[in-house]
Formats: structure tokens, C-alpha cells, sequence
């Protein structure tokens, strides 16, 4: 039986006398909250830091066109691969332990990538990025989970976190465009040493221990299954926006399937084993369960804003790459606003109500941006949409990781943390992969049916075209995430006051 079976905590339906004596807060727990909310968002924003600086890196250390995506690529496939082993070293060796490890090699790759001398030290830089992340996210979200038992400042920090995960993606443009303007590419990734050398120090006497208690085994052929299995996923998926629609090389199929039997087994082993790296109770919960199929939703359609706006603010507007960046800005700082109020509403209301009225808004955002034309600027065009999209997916993020943390057992905050994250990266990778594939056959379409009377003028349209069709797709995957909220989610059985 899933361990959210009952529908109100027994805590919480007991008279006061009955109910469990709280533990002591942890009066540093605001200065650990931010130390993990730095670290968090290194983690999410490398995803994106990279791309307007991707350019110079290619002319730099003369990377081919074909080679350029493992830039991006060798990092989404170390990260999403290895988050459920993470997850449970986190979990068995400690995850204050952990964090620190994470956050420390995470640094030093991050200084391997920026003095990097050739583009397969870079590439290597960037897998070892993603495989001390894999490390790092889980830790964190799970400390969070831990420190904070007061249903209140737990809604505040899971608020925190949210709007540091759903911003991430933006700001990394940001800082990267900044970066590159005025400094150099390399520090996209030195930016990160600092950083992280400052939560290094204040870690060890800020952020408590915790870990799980009983039977520590590792599921040594269930980590092997889990790992082969997410990388040739991401990796096939990856691989599957080259290939275009209708067409899929070999090569893709062969990691697709490779993916669909290595998944299934892991999911036999951990069904039949007596320690499972990840134990099916974590995920068979029909609300934590909703919540991870509608977070891989959500991550997958929002890469279309990120990916094809990029393009729209450079070919289309003609703006350089910090301009290009900076209009993301009211993108970005919407969502850490609206994260903010969120937090604040959500004991009131409950996840549920927010969920679905934040979801419904950020799908009409996605979808107003197929109205893009020949004509649209950014204050007329996109802004409205970047405010709208902001607003809803602000009011999302806080109650994702509340409600797929929701009752979670102690022995289980790790792996539970690194389920999330891998919806996150797995969404990302599939959102890039389909969006682009779509955009791709949108594009030559409109090319091939129409004559070239005014080159300029039809690519520039074709262009559009495929923006249009990319938003509406993007938009279709968010109302899919939308129907998952409503249908799965029991908002007498999410009550943000349940405590891990």
C-alpha cells in the first residue's frame, strides 16, 4: 500500500495531546536554505550558461558543427544517467556528506572545462559536471526536505527552491550572455568556482547531517539497469533531433530500445529485490506518481521557450547575444516573484488549485507566442507571453517539489529527490529533442512550397513557421501536464503539512 494511503496524517487528525513531539528547529536553517539555493542554482542554470557562449567556444577550440551539441549534451547525459544512484548515496552516506563531494567536484570540473584546450577536455569537463550534479541535486532537494518541519517555513523554502528551478534556465542565459559580452566563454564555467568555493566554507557548520537509517546495501545490477538505461534514453532522444520526423537512423532506434528494456528490467529488479535502489512505493503513489509524469511535462514543453525564443531574439530582432539574454529578464524574475507569493498561499489553499491555475496559464503564455509575425518586437510580442508563462509556471514550481516530497520517508528523501530531478533532466532532454525535430520539418516544409522570390523574405517566414509550430507543440505537452494535475492529483491527500 503507497505510504500516503491514509488521507490525513495521523498527526494531524489526533487532538493536540496526541500528536508527536516536534523536533527542535534548526536555527540556522535560513542560512542552509540559501547555501543549498546557490548550489541548486549552479546546478540548473549549467544546463543553459552555455548556449550563447556556445559560439565562441566552437571558433575557439575549433569545434566541428556536428561535435558542438556534446557542449550541452555530455552534460544532460552524466546528469540524468546517474541522479537515482545519487540519489541513494546521498541517502546512505549522508547527504550533508554528499552535498559537499557534489559541490566540490562539481567546482573542480567546472575549472577543468574553463581552461579547457581542446574540445574533447571540454567535453569531458562537462560529463564530470553532470556526473558531481547528479550528486549535488538530490542532496540538496532532500536537505531541504529535512531541515524544514514546520509546515510554514517548509512552504517558504520548497518556494525558494521552486522559483531557484524554474529561473535557473533563464538566468543561465542571462549570466551567460553577460559573460561572454564582457568577459570571456571560460567563464560561464569559472563562474562556478567561486561560487561554489563560498558555500564550501559556510556548509560544514550550517547545514546538519542526515542519512538513512537501516539497511544501507547498494543495488549494485538495479544502479547498473537505472543508469544504462536513463543514458541511453537522453542519449537517444538527443540523437533523435538529427534523425527528423518519420525518419529515425538506426542508431536512434537501436538507444530507444536499448532504453525501453534496460528501464523494464530495472523496474523487475527493483519489484523482486530486498534492497531496490529505488522502491516502486516511491513512485506507485497516485499523487507523487501524477506529479512526476506532469513534472517531465512541464520541463519537456518549457524548453520551447528557451531554445526558440533564443532564435526569434537573434535572427529575427537582430539583437546580440547580452541583449538576446537580457530579454529573458521579466521571464526569469516573474517566476521568482510569483514562486515568493506562492509559498506563502500554499497551506491556504493547497497544491492542487495552484497547480492547475498555473499550469492553464503558462499553456495560454506558450500558445500566445504563435502569434509571433513579421511585425512583432519584444515589448509587443513577447513580453506579454514571458509575463504570462511566469505567473503560471511560478505557481507550479513550489508545489511540485511540496507534493512529490509529501510524506516521503525519511530512508527514501534521497532517491525520491533524485526521481524528481531526473524528470527534470529526461523532460529537458525529450522537450529538445521532439520541439526540434518538429521545428526542423516546419522549416524545410515551408521552404520547399514556397518560391524563392524574396529569399530573405521566405526564410525569415519559414523561420516563423517553425517557431509557430515548435510554441503550439510546446503548448500541447504543458495542457497534457494540465490534464495529469486534474485527473491525478487528490488535494485531500497533499496537504503541505505532512513532514518528511
Amino acid at each position: 500500500m503507497p505510504e500516503n494511503s491514509s488521507p490525513v496524517p495521523d498527526a494531524l487528525s489526533a487532538g493536540p495531546a496526541a500528536r508527536p513531539q516536534a523536533p527542535a528547529a534548526d536555527p540556522r536553517r535560513w542560512l542552509a536554505l540559501a547555501l543549498i539555493a546557490v548550489s541548486t542554482l549552479m546546478v540548473v542554470l549549467d544546463s543553459s550558461i552555455v548556449t550563447i557562449a556556445m559560439p565562441h567556444a566552437q571558433a575557439d577550440l575549433h569545434i566541428s558543427a556536428n561535435s558542438r551539441q556534446w557542449v550541452v549534451t555530455a552534460y544532460t547525459l552524466a546528469f540524468g544517467g546517474l541522479l537515482l544512484i545519487g540519489g541513494r548515496i546521498a541517502d546512505f552516506a549522508g547527504r550533508k556528506r554528499a552535498f559537499l563531494i557534489g559541490l566540490l567536484g562539481f567546482a573542480a570540473a567546472s575549472a577543468i572545462g574553463g581552461a579547457a584546450v581542446n574540445e574533447a577536455m571540454l567535453f569531458g569537463a562537462r560529463a564530470l559536471q553532470g556526473a558531481f550534479a547528479a550528486l549535488l541535486a538530490p542532496a540538496a532537494l532532500s536537505l531541504v526536505a529535512v531541515t524544514f518541519t514546520e509546515p510554514a517555513e517548509r512552504a517558504r523554502a520548497f518556494g525558494v527552491y521552486g522559483a531557484v528551478q524554474g529561473a535557473g534556465g533563464a538566468v543561465g542565459l542571462i549570466l551567460g550572455g553577460v559573460l561572454t559580452e564582457y568577459a570571456d566563454w571560460r567563464w560561464c564555467l569559472f563562474v562556478n568556482v567561486p561560487l561554489a568555493i563560498a558555500v564550501a566554507v559556510f556548509a560544514p557548520s550550517t547545514i546538519r547531517e542526515s542519512r538513512a537509517e537501516g539497511d544501507r546495501r547498494y543495488d549494485v545490477p538495479g544502479a547498473i539497469l537505472a543508469t544504462g538505461g536513463l543514458t541511453a534514453l537522453v542519449y537517444g532522444l538527443t540523437e533523435a533531433a538529427s534523425s527528423g520526423v518519420g525518419r529515425l537512423a538506426p542508431v536512434t532506434v537501436i538507444l530507444l530500445a536499448s532504453a525501453v528494456v534496460l528501464l523494464a528490467a530495472f523496474v523487475v529488479r527493483e519489484a523482486r529485490t530486498s534492497h531496490p535502489l529505488l522502491p516502486l512505493r516511491v513512485v506507485l503513489d497516485r499523487n507523487r506518481g501524477g506529479m512526476l509524469l506532469a513534472s517531465l511535462l512541464i520541463f519537456a514543453g518549457m524548453f520551447g521557450i528557451f531554445l526558440f525564443l533564443t532564435y526569434f531574439f537573434q535572427v529575427n530582432l537582430g539583437y546580440n547575444p547580452l541583449v538576446a539574454a537580457l530579454a529573458f529578464l521579466p521571464f526569469s524574475s516573474g517566476i521568482i516573484l510569483t514562486a515568493t507569493l506562492v509559498s506563502r498561499l500554499l497551506n491556504r489553499f493547497g497544491p492542487k488549485p495552484l497547480l492547475v491555475t498555473g499550469t492553464a496559464l503558462g499553456t495560454a503564455g506558450l500558445l500566445l507566442l504563435t502569434t509571433l509575425d513579421e511585425g512583432s518586437g519584444w515589448v509587443g510580442g513577447v513580453l506579454p507571453s514571458e509575463i504570462v508563462m511566469s505567473i503560471g509556471l511560478g505557481m507550479v514550481f513550489v508545489p511540485i517539489s511540496t507534493v512529490a516530497m509529501h510524506g516521503i520517508a525519511p530512508h527514501d528523501a534521497g532517491v525520491a529527490s533524485a526521481v524528481i530531478n531526473a524528470t527534470q533532466q529526461v523532460g529537458g532532454a525529450l522537450g529538445t529533442a521532439l520541439l526540434n525535430t518538429l521545428y526542423v520539418a516546419a522549416f524545410s516544409g515551408y521552404l520547399a512550397s514556397h518560391a524563392p522570390a524574396n529569399a530573405q523574405k521566405v526564410q525569415l517566414g519559414a523561420y516563423l513557421h517553425g517557431y509557430h509550430v515548435a510554441f503550439a507543440a510546446g503548448g500541447g505537452i504543458l495542457a497534457l501536464a494540465l490534464v495529469v494535475f486534474i485527473v491525478s492529483i487528490n488535494a485531500d491527500r497533499t496537504t503541505p503539512a505532512d513532514t518528511v
